[in-house]
């Protein structure tokens, strides 16, 4: 992972020139005097700590070789990829950085390191594929810190054909678990947008949600079973696919984003690869036609396995296809292009197929054919690269996320679209604000919104003003403060409030009897005692 943004350095490309064009035309962005900073350039304070807690450390790892601390090690473990994170690093900004980094092999060794962590005082943030947007690996401190990262616990423990099962290590990338689970003929089909470097520990322990949503569900909803490692003990759950054995503890350890544990190993549901996949586009005149549709086929019937829908501003941008951005006019870029995708059976993907389009041209869909489907299916992981592009080009760009009831979507696609427009026009930089539905159920949807506009004097303030009006927007309207990015340090003055004081009391009791010493991820998820 590139320390300074995202993903795979060689993967990134220049915004094209006449993108740029646009920017500087529409928004007034203008470049910036200087890139990022370089990486030998960055002042990294000594490691905090006494003798005592490193030779902890190591005895709780077997070996100095797992507990690094030179300064790219721990650069590399600073904060996450927000885009204020990556602001913040790019200007050599290392106020958040751990002392050590710890490399654990084994729940044994997970639970040493936290009881080593607790006897010196040493706070402890679990670090998979560091991809975190809402502040998950920046604690709220007054001591130093350990970054546990667990990419040493990779493996396929376990495999039930039978029951169509599969018992994961939490630092498993997505990438290597797809392929581990294809050498058996199965699939998770989980496949956020950070796909290429989120960890299986971490997609459970934010509540994750994959772009194959509507056919595969949650990542949560694919959960069987956990093992938890807390500075208590051991804490394992899941005995059979469903009980009612009294509340399921898995929901209590999904979410809880390493404030109350870390996992360290987790039980899903597989499925057969399937043999073929086919996407399509479909254009509707406007985004609530558009969303008749969705909601129609996430009721009725058939569900299709992908089902997004960008709004009229994010069609016409093209970013539901962005490899194609700065490539011209295509017919997919009037109206709202929604994206239907169909896995399985060449005989059931056909007959599904045939079905949804019916009920698409119901609503005033026109189909546009495979081209658009294949575009998105080749570009999807591409987002987070065209951030970086458009920061060195002196934009800036963030995304946000909610939920709610169908029946409050469109209030709530409103109220949070005229709050980021408002805000950031206000401050002087009228912003470009782009949404889309990614997520069905029966009774709702996400909305996923993208956010261009100059950056500011200061754009960290910037944005978090703005992204202050958006989360009250949300609050207002009916809306979870998140859907899949979860709560972190960036959501959680809002999540309280949508949590309630009786809930937060509840919570607050869990983490004391867990974490009676509040070493765990202080600040993320509830505030730190």
């Amino acid at each position: 992972m590139l320390w300074s943004g995202w993903g795979d350095p060689a993967e990134a490309a220049p915004l094209p020139d006449t993108v740029i064009g646009l920017l500087r035309d529409l928004l007034g962005v203008e470049p910036r005097g200087s890139g990022p900073v370089a990486l030998e350039d960055v002042t990294v304070p000594e490691p905090e700590g006494e003798p005592a807690a490193r030779r902890a450390l190591v005895a709780a790892v077997g070996g100095e070789e797992h507990v690094r601390t030179d300064p790219e090690a721990r650069i590399r473990h600073t904060r996450g990829k927000s885009t204020p994170d990556l602001l913040r690093i790019r200007a050599g900004d290392v106020t958040d950085v751990p002392a050590a980094v710890v490399l654990p092999a084994s729940h044994d060794e997970v639970l040493a390191v936290l009881g080593a962590c607790a006897e010196h005082g040493l706070a402890v943030v679990p670090f998979g594929g560091g991809t975190s947007v809402v502040g998950g690996l920046a604690p709220e401190r007054r001591g130093p810190f350990v970054a546990l990262d667990l990419r040493r616990m990779d493996g396929l423990l376990a495999l039930d054909p039978v029951s169509r099962t599969a018992t994961l290590q939490p630092g498993l990338r997505a990438p290597r678990a797809e392929a581990l689970l294809a050498e058996h003929g199965f699939t998770l089909g989980h496949f956020p947008q950070s796909y290429e470097w989120a960890t299986i520990g971490g997609f459970a322990a934010t509540r994750s949600s994959g772009q194959a949503s509507a056919g595969y569900g949650r990542f949560d909803e694919m959960v069987l079973g956990l093992t938890l490692a807390t500075p208590r003990g051991t804490l394992d759950t899941g005995r059979a696919p469903r009980s009612a054995a009294g509340p399921d503890l898995r929901q209590l350890v999904l979410g809880s984003e390493g404030a109350f544990g870390v996992i360290t190993a987790v039980t899903v549901r597989i499925r057969p690869v399937p043999p073929v996949r086919v996407y399509e586009g479909w254009r509707f005149d406007s985004f609530e036609e558009g969303t008749t549709a969705l909601r129609r086929l996430a009721q009725d019937g058939p569900r299709p396995t992908v089902l997004r829908l960008s709004d009229e501003t994010e069609t016409l941008v093209g970013l539901a296809q962005p490899d194609a951005i700065g490539s011209g006019p295509r017919e997919s870029s009037a109206g709202c292009l929604a994206v239907v995708g169909h896995e399985g059976t060449e005989e059931d993907t056909a007959h599904r197929g045939e079905r949804a389009a019916a009920v698409l041209r119901a609503c005033g869909g026109t189909p546009l054919g495979e081209e658009p489907g294949r575009r998105w299916a080749g570009g999807r992981y591409s987002a987070p690269y065209l951030r970086d592009a458009l920061l060195d080009a002196g934009a800036l760009v963030e995304t946000l996320e909610t939920a709610t009831f169908w029946s409050r979507v469109p209030e709530l696609y409103a109220a949070v679209r005229d709050a980021l427009t408002g805000t950031l026009t206000e401050a002087g930089t009228p912003p470009l604000v782009m949404c889309h539905i990614s997520h069905v159920y029966e009774n709702g949807a996400s909305l996923y919104f993208t956010v261009v506009s100059a950056q500011g004097e200061d754009a960290v303030a910037h944005w978090t003003r703005a992204k202050h009006a958006a989360n009250e927007a949300i609050l207002a309207a009916g809306g979870t403060i998140s859907h899949h990015h979860g709560v972190g340090t960036d959501h959680r003055d809002w999540y309280l409030r949508e949590a309630g004081p009786l809930g937060v009391d509840a919570l607050r009791a869990v983490k004391r009897r867990l974490d009676p010493d509040g070493v765990l991820n202080p600040g993320v998820l509830l505030p730190a005692d």
